[in-house]
């Protein structure tokens, strides 16, 4: 368990065609343990207080996807956030759709807890400059991607999560869901995250167990 004071207000970045588990996997693990820990608070950023799609604006499929409602626009966030979660995404890899969650980043990443990403979300980081000289990782099929975008980071090629410092970066999606068991583990203590692993029926992976390094190194 860390010696730090476990956090109260957690965040999470929102931009159109954000990949939904990348979200609601660590997020349910929170709504999980919230039940036992009642002050913790939750906000959903974005550029505007407008429904934020997983359907990129020109997507062939216009129709099908889901919506979430921010709470706070990234010119007016909420005070005190500690932790932020960064997920990717196909909408991760359009500048102008990641530009203001770039813009933001930069800003508040001095006066955060932790910075947590998700697949592509590391990108999104990098490319604000915080992970500069850092060690990370991100989806595996675009790994070489990560590394035009941000070149002064410590990419790592094989990781099912990486930590350094008060960053925690996961590989592609479904990843998301161990490095928030690692993490819950890091702050809340192993019985925490070990109970809420068994409850949700969840096997979860060790930080070298990442067989999708070797899938996707040659794509």
């Amino acid at each position: 368990m860390s010696s730090t004071q476990p956090p109260h207000h957690y965040a999470i970045i929102l931009y159109p065609g954000f990949q939904a588990l990348d979200i609601f996997g660590p997020l349910d693990i929170l709504n999980i343990i919230a039940i036992s820990h009642p002050n913790l608070t939750i906000s959903l950023l974005s550029s505007t207080l407008d429904p934020v799609s997983t359907i990129l604006p020109s997507s062939s499929s216009p129709t099908f996807g889901q919506s979430i409602t921010p709470t706070h626009t990234f010119s007016s966030p909420p005070k005190d956030i500690d932790v932020l979660l960064v997920p990717g995404g196909f909408g991760s890899r359009d500048p102008e759709i990641v530009k203001p969650a770039v813009e933001f980043i930069a800003k508040i990443y001095p006066s955060l807890k932790w910075l947590l990403t998700i697949c592509t979300g590391s990108v999104v980081a990098a490319k604000s400059g915080v992970l500069n000289g850092k060690k990370a990782t991100t989806y595996k099929r675009m790994l070489e991607w990560g590394a035009r975008e941000g070149p002064e980071v410590k990419w790592v090629q094989k990781g099912r999560w990486v930590e350094d410092g008060n960053v925690w970066s996961s590989s592609g999606i479904a990843a998301g869901i161990d490095l928030m068991y690692a993490w819950v583990a890091h702050v809340y203590g192993e019985e925490v995250s070990k109970g809420v692993a068994d409850a949700s029926e969840y096997v979860r992976r060790g930080r070298d167990d990442d067989p999708f390094a070797e899938r996707w190194k040659d794509e």
